[in-house]
């Protein structure tokens, strides 16, 4: 089992616009093979957690019904510090606080399948902080945005990442990197 930030990023390093919007991302051609790309990481995939702004975007711009059709019944830890409305048909659980705790319960959750850190960067930078965070696969859009949400808000030197796998799809390079 392993606990993997699986995101994707803008050329200078940002997960979401300064209006918190992933329309720039949708605009990227992908040859048509994000879908499937996302559908083989998420069979492996036993546990999630994620941040309230990544919650709030999934709420308001794909609902319910995306989300049984990619996630089904896995159990979601979302972190939070104020009251979000539950989305029908998810197998959620707000919780706010220390990271280590939620990722015990993530562990047991998922069994043999890995645990799929969503977002956003600092929430993820909180399981690095811990010692938590064993992979990033970062798919990186031929964009700048300038600004906005940042990939990771963390240093984590060279001397911790070893390159395990690079792929391209349309004018996506994903890279996926071992922490050590």
């Amino acid at each position: 089992m392993a606990t993997q930030y699986y995101t994707a990023t803008s050329l200078d390093g940002f997960l979401a616009d300064q209006d918190n919007s992933l329309g720039w991302l949708f605009e990227v051609d992908d040859e048509g093979r994000s879908e499937e790309i996302t559908s083989a990481f998420l069979m492996g995939v036993g546990a999630m957690c994620m941040g309230a702004t990544t919650y709030e975007w999934i709420l308001a711009n794909d609902g319910p019904d995306s989300w049984a059709k990619w996630y089904g019944d896995m159990p979601c830890w979302v972190f939070t510090h104020r009251e979000l409305p539950a989305m029908s048909g998810a197998n959620l659980c707000f919780v706010s606080g220390d990271v280590e705790p939620v990722h015990k319960a993530m562990a047991e959750a998922a069994g043999d399948k890995n645990i799929w850190l969503v977002g956003g960067g600092e929430l993820v930078g909180r399981f690095d902080d811990a010692g938590l965070l064993d992979e990033i696969i970062a798919s990186i859009a031929p964009v700048t945005l300038g600004a906005g949400a940042p990939l990771l808000p963390r240093r984590i030197p060279s001397s911790r990442m070893r390159l395990a796998e690079v792929e391209r799809f349309g004018q996506f390079a994903m890279l996926t990197y071992r922490l050590t």
